[in-house]
């Protein structure tokens, strides 16, 4: 059962690898220059890929996160942080600012676009700074706050994010290839939106600070309080040449996973690729599904497997290491009871839960009591958001590596 989860994983991740996926989509050819851009975890193979297949000139700059850079030969990759931005990923999307401007029609900017990007293209709007930013990101990562919500304040603190690339660009034609690691596949979303029109607004923002009790600095409130310079919106004329294409995404990579599954001899069910919550009450509805899949063989008889993707949260209460993944998983072993025959599998398919360099962990039916030999306590790590530590005392973490790919979670509960 380890084997079958951990090859329905890699096979998920192997479908949304950018070699494979970017040629497959490249824009027709302009008469002017190419530039390309982009920014996420995934930007910089999809940068290679992209000059690989490209048949003329080019040039470019892309951001990625610390230890996701490949080599290239005509594009820039910088590295900056993630999930907090830094000064790196500030100086980053000032200059990419700067390579999108005095274009003009006959020229196309091609922007990579994966997840992780909203963090690393960190020019903030003026009047804000750098460290407002990271004050904002930390404060919302802790909340529970869903990414479409993250991402709407974000957009409103900055100078590139919500369709300000993009229309820096104009008039040049922009071909955005995204790769989806958000619910709904929202284009708008992935990276907060750098080249693409944007429906949210200040207000919107306020509402979210308020709404999780985020206390935001004097110029934060200030400049989203004047509201003086909206993103483009759907219709902008600044934005009329731009289009995007979805080269990869969340339920792309579980069709994949389940024909793995079906080969071994196991039936997939796919509850959903844009599942969103706190990550332990979605472990708590998965354990019942689980459960009646056992007991009754509804939703489907056993042996199957189900799938599922998306972006849980976690809403912070304890001092522990976090992981959206982990918590899935801790939560859902204390929920299954100790059930015979069940195992599961979540992780991210970027290779990072949180902020750790893991992607995440297995669960199998003897996951408690291993863990109380060991004399951990399975609901004293929960409580500490501390499931990182208590898959590592047991050995059942999922370690990749950075994978250069994002189309979020992955998770599979098999049940024999």
């Amino acid at each position: 059962m380890r084997r079958l989860m951990r090859a329905m994983f890699d096979a998920a991740v192997a479908a949304a690898d950018p070699a494979k996926i970017v040629p497959a989509d490249l824009p027709a050819p302009p008469r002017g220059r190419t530039i390309v851009v982009g920014a996420g975890k995934a930007s910089a193979a999809m940068a290679r890929a992209f000059e690989q297949a490209w048949p003329g000139p080019l040039s470019g700059l892309v951001v990625t996160r610390y230890g996701h850079a490949v080599p290239s030969e005509r594009i820039e990759i910088v590295e900056a942080a993630h999930p907090v931005p830094d000064a790196n990923g500030e100086r980053a999307a000032m200059r990419m600012l700067d390579v999108v401007k005095d274009l003009t029609e006959d020229d196309l900017v091609v922007a990579l676009i994966s997840g992780g990007g909203s963090a690393l293209l960190a020019a903030p709007a003026p009047g804000v700074t750098l460290a407002d930013k990271q004050a904002i990101n930390r404060a919302l990562l802790a909340s529970g706050a869903s990414i479409d919500e993250m991402n709407c304040v974000r957009k409103h603190l900055s100078a590139i994010k919500g369709g300000r690339l993009g229309a820096a660009a104009y008039p040049a034609r922009v071909e955005t290839l995204l790769i989806s690691d958000v619910p709904g596949d929202d284009p708008a979303v992935i990276a907060s939106g750098p080249t693409l029109p944007d429906a949210t607004t200040f207000a919107g923002a306020r509402a979210i600070l308020a709404k999780y009790g985020i206390a935001a600095s004097s110029s934060v409130r200030s400049h989203l309080e004047r509201a003086e310079d909206e993103t483009p919106k759907p219709g902008d004329p600044r934005l009329v040449r731009t289009h995007a294409a979805m080269i990869a995404t969340p339920a792309m990579s579980l069709r994949v996973a389940a024909e793995v599954a079906r080969q071994a001899g196991i039936a997939p069910l796919v509850l959903g690729d844009a599942i969103e919550g706190e990550s332990r009450e979605v472990a708590r509805v998965m354990a019942g599904i689980a459960t009646q899949v056992r007991r009754f063989g509804e939703p489907a008889p056993a042996p199957c497997v189900l799938l599922s993707g998306g972006e849980t949260t976690v809403t912070m209460r304890g001092d522990g290491r976090g992981g959206r993944n982990v918590e899935f998983l801790l939560a859902l072993a204390i929920a299954l009871h100790e059930q015979p025959a069940i195992w599961a599998i979540a992780a991210d398919t970027d290779g990072v839960d949180g902020a750790e360099e893991i992607a995440g962990a297995v669960v199998t039916p003897d996951t408690l009591p291993r863990a109380r030999r060991l004399g951990l306590s399975p609901a004293d790590s929960l409580a500490r958001n501390d499931a990182h530590s208590f898959f590592g005392a047991l050995g059942d973490q999922v370690v990749t590596g950075p994978t250069l790919t994002n189309v979020n979670d992955f998770r599979a509960i098999v049940v024999a």
